[in-house]
């Protein structure tokens, strides 16, 4: 199994998404260990501003911060790691009613979040 590091603190929103949206697109076989920032200062003075940062199993800087589905799934496809279904079926919620494209995160109760409800 291919473990990501991801640099995190409790709360981070967009931590969570960054996650959900890496485990909804890619291919199994993935695991996070989740790094904590805000018990070392080295980290907070690194990472405070940036996170979500997702590094790859040989430690590289990957993703960060608001990231789209799209950069996603272009990091997981030249990976080799990308779920083509979840991708296509991400995208086949397409567009909404009057044609605008429909986004990966709706907005519910004041909170950003992953997937649509139709």
């Amino acid at each position: 199994m291919t473990v990501l590091r991801i640099y995190t603190t409790l709360g981070c929103h967009l931590c969570e998404q960054m996650e959900a949206l890496v485990t909804m697109l890619a291919r199994g076989g993935l695991g996070f260990e989740h790094i904590e920032i805000a018990e070392d200062e080295a980290l907070m003075a690194r990472y405070a501003t940036r996170i979500p940062v997702l590094l790859d199993e040989q430690g590289r800087e990957v993703l960060e911060g608001n990231v789209s589905p799209e950069a996603v799934a272009n990091w997981l496809e030249a990976r080799g790691l990308l779920d083509e279904a979840a991708w296509s079926e991400l995208n086949a919620r397409g567009s909404d009613r009057d044609g605008r494209e429909a986004q990966a995160f709706e907005e519910r109760t004041g909170r950003r979040m992953l997937g649509r409800r139709d």
